[in-house]
């Protein structure tokens, strides 16, 4: 790891010329912080120019937490709140597009964000628009363009992920990273785009900001995505319920009820034949295990989900288990969370859901964008929820995600009551090198307390239907739900 630092520091140096200045982007994470470190050991003082953006979709009071401990760290950062720029920002994607008989390549616009739903053109409107307010910095300190370089945090996983070509030439994209988006792969194509940890895993980085210093606080402090909140927003105008939507909601059923489910008699004539195919993907003691499960049910949610399937990225259902014991028996809700993904393709999600158990199918939404209420409220139970965490000196969880779906339980589909609550989803994570990792397990990685004190305190925001608690491991599902 010596030799690492070492190398770090020798790339900055050769790549900086000492005419220029390096933009170093800070989110106040592990990994800006630690290359904002390597910059200051490698270069003068006055070729860095230190900024964090406030794109809107901070956790509370997050910005002026970021400048304070970084100014623990002698590193003088500008503030730039940016979070209306944000909110109207728009961009612009190359697509292939068929007109007529021919294909041709066809700039696309995206945007404003605050109505966008899909997680991909979330992710490019946003990663680009740090690139747009960085070059407004430049423009603002009366910088020459061309002696001007911008540093990011950059990690292995990042461009994995992105299928970006210096970590992979055949990868699938899985996500579009902010530090990985159109306009930063054509800086860097410039070679004006300085990245001291992009061969490092996340393991790895953390060695190397212990080796220079930074304190113990930051290294372990849990990562934040670059779009933030926005990317742990739902967004929805309507159900997701593509053709194969109630197949898959029979087939969780089925599943889960196998004990009262003999092989064909008595299914019904339909469900006979589906029953077979679950059967025939099963081995006799998985058949054997899901018929002791008891008191135990799914609803399949009409949401759009991320996951992993076949190193590919699937947009696909999640499912809702639920039970009316008082106690969750989570071995057995762990056990099923593994199953349902590998025999129902469609799902790559499974989610505990706390309470009584839920009585009818869920089949609307409630209309969600990214407005500041929607925000505010995920903003509120995300704070309650990390409140909690940071009171369990002992706690093994490397990152917890706080979700806000746009799903409202428990309505009496016959009293036709509209869909205006939304429910919020726990997933503590539990990983070394963010690329693969498990689901955090009640009672060994999560204490039993602490989870019921942060599900109580969550429970308490106002307009909150349920709370549910993340089941999957990392693949199928990604570490985050967008």
């Amino acid at each position: 790891m010596a030799e690492r630092e070492s190398s770090c520091l020798s790339y900055i140096r050769e790549s900086v010329p000492s005419d220029c200045r390096v933009l170093m982007l800070l989110s106040g994470g592990v990994d800006s912080s630690t290359c904002a470190a390597l910059l200051a050991k490698a270069l003068r003082p006055d070729q860095i120019v230190a900024v964090h953006i406030d794109n809107g979709f901070m956790r509370l009071r997050e910005s002026s937490l970021v400048i304070k401990s970084l100014a623990a760290l002698g590193l003088q950062v500008r503030l730039i709140d940016a979070s209306l720029k944000f909110l109207a920002g728009c961009t612009t994607q190359l697509r292939r597009v068929t007109v007529g008989k021919e294909t041709a390549e066809r700039r696309v616009r995206l945007g404003p964000l605050s109505g966008v739903i899909h997680p991909e053109e979330k992710r490019q409107i946003i990663g680009n628009l740090f690139m747009l307010v960085a070059k407004d910095v430049v423009a603002e300190l009366q910088l020459d363009p061309d002696k001007v370089y911008l540093a990011q945090g950059t990690l292995r996983p990042d461009l994995i992920e992105s299928a970006s070509t210096i970590a992979s030439h055949r990868a699938d994209a899985i996500k579009t990273h902010h530090n990985d988006t159109d306009l930063v792969r054509e800086l860097r194509a410039r070679g004006r785009v300085i990245e001291p940890l992009k061969d490092f895993h996340k393991d790895e980085v953390r060695t190397i900001a212990r080796d220079l210093g930074l304190p113990d606080a930051l290294v372990s402090r849990h990562p934040f995505p670059g779009p933030g909140l926005a990317i742990r927003v739902l967004c929805a105008r309507e159900p997701h319920m593509d053709k194969d939507f109630m197949e898959t909601a029979a087939a969780v059923r089925l599943l889960l009820d196998l004990r009262n489910s003999a092989p064909a008699i008595g299914a019904g004539e339909r469900q006979a034949p589906q029953l077979s195919r679950l059967r025939q993907l099963l081995t006799a003691s998985e058949i054997d295990q899901l018929s002791r499960l008891s008191d135990i049910q799914g609803h399949l949610l009409p949401v759009n989900t991320v996951g992993v399937q076949g190193d590919r990225r699937t947009y696909s259902y999640a499912v809702a288990l639920s039970s009316s014991s008082p106690e969750p028996n989570w071995p057995d809700l762990f056990y099923i969370a593994r199953l349902l993904p590998r025999v129902c393709h469609s799902v790559n999600r499974v989610v505990y859901a706390f309470g009584p158990a839920i009585q009818y199918p869920v089949t609307d939404v409630t209309q969600t964008l990214l407005s500041p209420p929607v925000l505010d409220q995920l903003r509120i139970a995300d704070d309650k929820a990390h409140s909690v965490l940071r009171e369990c000196p002992n706690s093994r969880i490397s990152q917890m995600p706080v979700v806000l779906i746009p799903i409202h339980f428990d309505r009496d589909p016959l009293l036709l009551l509209p869909s205006v609550l939304r429910s919020v989803v726990l997933r503590p994570f539990v990983t070394n090198d963010f690329m693969t990792g498990l689901a955090a397990v009640p009672g060994r990685h999560l204490a039993l307390s602490t989870l019921a004190s942060m599900v109580a305190q969550v429970a308490s925001v106002h307009g909150i239907s349920r709370v549910l608690y993340d089941l999957t491991s990392k693949p199928p599902g990604t570490t985050e739900w967008e």
